[in-house]
Order: C-alpha cells, then sequence, then structure tokens
C-alpha cells in the first residue's frame, strides 16, 4: 500500500488536495513548477525533476500551499455574531457599484470592481492582478492585469472553471508600488501564506480583495455544457458565464459571433456545480476570511430573475480593508448600507458547508486518507451542534462519494486540456 501521507506537492495533487492556485508555481525560484489544465480535474503542477516532486529541494513548498495548509490567524470569537459561520469581520454592508455600467456588467453589484476602480483612480495602485477570459480559448481562463476603468469592465462576471491568479503573483513583486489581487477565497489563503515568506511581495500588496466562492468547477464542466447545447469549443468567439443583469446569464457567441446560445444563471449553475473536485467540498472557507475585503451576492434581497441590477454584500476583513473601503465609500464609488452577519447567513447556503468539514475530513480518516491541516477555523465547534442525523449523514455521504470516485487511493491525474 503507497505511503498514506503528505510529503511534497506531489502527494498533494495525487492525493486530490490540489486547488489550483498556482502558488507553487510562483514560489519555486529554481523554476521546477510549471502548470497544466487538466480538463477533467483543474489546473495541476507539473514538476521538472524528480527531486523537485519529492520536495528534496527544501523550498518550504507545503507550508505555502492553501491546499494542505489552510490558516487564518485572526483572532475569533466563538458564536459571537455568528462569526463561527462566517469568519472575522470589521464591518458589514450591503450595496453595489455607484458607477451603472459596472453594476451592470459585474456579477452581484459590482463590490469588487468598484473597490479596483477606486484603487487604481483614487490609491494610485499600479494595477489589478485576477483572472479574465482566455481571448484564444474563451472556455479556459488567463491570470491579467488590469490597469483602466475599460479593462475592469470588459473582465467582469464570474469565471466558472478553473484558475490560478497566483502564478503571476512576481508581477505584485517586481511592481515600482502598491497593487491590487482579486482571487477566491483560496488564493487568498495563498497570498496570506505566501506574504510571510516574500516580504517584497507583502511590500506591493496595496489590497487583497476575494469573492464568495461555492467551488471551482473543470474546465470539462463548461465544455460538457456547451455539448449540450450542441455547440464546439473550436466554434465559440466569447463566453460568458454572469453578469449584465443579476444573475446575469450563460452566454456564449460562436460562428464570428454571428450565432448565440444562452441559458439562465440556474441552469447553468446546477449543470457545472456537479464538477467541482472533491477537495472543494472539504475548504472550510467559502467567504474569504484571509483577504482584505471580501464580496458576494445578497441573495437574502434577490427578486428574481432581472428584477435588480445587483446586490453586493462586503465584508472589511482588516483594518487596511476597512479603512480603503470607507474612502472608497466617501469618494462616491459604492453606493451602500451597513448590513449585518445574519444577513450574511441568511443570503449564503456557504455557510453550511462549513458545518460539515469536520465530518468529511472524518471520513477520510476513516479511510486512512490524508486530509488538509486546518489552523484557525472552528470546525469541531461547528460540527458538534449538528443534529445527530445530520453528522451521520455527512460521514456516510462522503464515505460512499469518495469510493465511488475512487479517491480512497492515490492517483495522478493525467493529460493536459
Amino acid at each position: 500500500m503507497p505511503i498514506r501521507e503528505i510529503n511534497s506537492i506531489q502527494d498533494v495533487v495525487d492525493w486530490g488536495l490540489c486547488i489550483g492556485c498556482g502558488a507553487c508555481a510562483y514560489f519555486c525560484e529554481k523554476e521546477k513548477v510549471s502548470l497544466a489544465n487538466v480538463e477533467t480535474v483543474g489546473i495541476r503542477p507539473r514538476f521538472e525533476d524528480a527531486p523537485c516532486a519529492a520536495c528534496e529541494l527544501r523550498c518550504d513548498c507545503l507550508d505555502i500551499c492553501p491546499g494542505y495548509t489552510v490558516r487564518n490567524d485572526r483572532p475569533l470569537e466563538i458564536d459571537e455574531n455568528h462569526s463561527s459561520l462566517i469568519g472575522p469581520s470589521l464591518e458589514i454592508w450591503e450595496g453595489a457599484a455607484a458607477d451603472g455600467e459596472i453594476r451592470f456588467n459585474a456579477s452581484s453589484g459590482g463590490g469588487l470592481s468598484a473597490l479596483a476602480l477606486y484603487c487604481l483612480e483614487k490609491e494610485k495602485m499600479r494595477f489589478v492582478l485576477h483572472v479574465g477570459s482566455d481571448p484564444k480559448k474563451p472556455w479556459i481562463n488567463a491570470t491579467v492585469r488590469s490597469r483602466t476603468r475599460d479593462d475592469l469592465i470588459s473582465r467582469t462576471g464570474s469565471r466558472y472553471a478553473p484558475a490560478s491568479p497566483c502564478d503571476s503573483l512576481d508581477l505584485i513583486e517586481k511592481a515600482d508600488g502598491p497593487c491590487v489581487f482579486i482571487g477566491k477565497p483560496c488564493d487568498a489563503e495563498a497570498v496570506s501564506l505566501l506574504r510571510k515568506k516574500r516580504p517584497a511581495l507583502d511590500r506591493n500588496l496595496g489590497l487583497v480583495l476575494a469573492f464568495f466562492c461555492a467551488g471551482t468547477p473543470s474546465s470539462f464542466g463548461t465544455l460538457d455544457l456547451l455539448r449540450s447545447l450542441d455547440i464546439s469549443k473550436d466554434r465559440i468567439n466569447t463566453l460568458r458565464y454572469r453578469g449584465r443583469g443579476w444573475p446575469g446569464r450563460f452566454d456564449v457567441a460562436f460562428n464570428g459571433s454571428k450565432d448565440k446560445k444562452t441559458l439562465t444563471y440556474k441552469d447553468s449553475w446546477h449543470h457545472l456545480q456537479k464538477f467541482r473536485p472533491f477537495r472543494c467540498h472539504l475548504c472550510p472557507d467559502g467567504l474569504g476570511e484571509t483577504s482584505d475585503i471580501t464580496c458576494g451576492d445578497a441573495w437574502h434581497n434577490y427578486g428574481g430573475e432581472d428584477k435588480d441590477p445587483g446586490r453586493s454584500l462586503i465584508l472589511a476583513r482588516s483594518e487596511r480593508g476597512r479603512e480603503i473601503l470607507h474612502r472608497a465609500i466617501a469618494a462616491g464609488y459604492l453606493d451602500v448600507n451597513k448590513s449585518s452577519s445574519g444577513e450574511v447567513v441568511a443570503a449564503q447556503g456557504l455557510v453550511q458547508k462549513r458545518r460539515e468539514v469536520f465530518g468529511r475530513t472524518l471520513a477520510m480518516k476513516m479511510l486512512m486518507i490524508p486530509t488538509p491541516r486546518y489552523a484557525g477555523y472552528p470546525l469541531f465547534h461547528i460540527w458538534s451542534k449538528n443534529s445527530v442525523y445530520l453528522k451521520f449523514k455527512t460521514v456516510a455521504g462522503t464515505l460512499k462519494r469518495l469510493a465511488t470516485r475512487g479517491l480512497w487511493h492515490r492517483r495522478r491525474p493525467v493529460g493536459p486540456s
């Protein structure tokens, strides 16, 4: 039987714990790590030689891998204002971008885009490092730099496909001033781990923004959705998952943009969410606790398809985030009102997953499968408050999922898309 423990980044990949953020590719000073998009799995690292794969080069990659090391160092008051479910926050607001065009094009009110634009125009930050559509392959993502309002508007909208924004953190590290980073909660976790190792990166991280995340479907999810619409990927010109209304629609233009097909957000996400990797079901933080500011849909005030231009919940996670948020509001970039942790819980089913993470990892340990290292998350405390039925259902359901997906043994993903 193979050794059932994590000693290297290759072990993280083979045991299905990699989240494809790209941190290891950025962190490896010897440039021994590259990234490949495995169509049925996600973005995964490739190692140039055996010593790197086995971490014999002593690069401390495991310490900066958010697939394996999940740490929140911010103080948490258990059950104080729902903080055990949503994490520590200094302030909570609800609203949207004051710029109507940004609000319309964005996924949920444009809160992140408005904050990013404020940082470019008023805080004089150099650029925004985030994810956009690959112009040559619109069904996959690329890490991009936005420097203008037009850049940001052209890249608004959720991207429900694998993304590795940490692969280009060297651009922030080498910049001549502060920059904005936008990513998933796990990307923000990678940044929080990396900045402790790279002083130049820490210096130039002007603001770290994250968005609420329920998991990232593989590229195969999008391709399967396109097949259901009878569209081949080589015919696609543009592809949007959301935006242009709240929550927006899945839109594909093809055949030289002469033809177009569309699905509701609900129908497209129902299809795509089936292709999320198992590691996303182990995430204790879908709400971006290690960022400076995190934003997501205010679903508790959702009025139905196309009934509202979009609303964001905006959580200030750090003092830096709160200060910049206040200045952005004062400068007229955001139109917001005070909200509460109770409204976040009401708006986001993501908190339910946090109630079950301990049970899911317990099932993995029963099969001797390596699990992530969690620190700073009250997972057992939350789990202990579940009913006996929910505890049993979580463990039994996870055991079944592990068995039917063949996740009880290590497997090496093969084949880039």
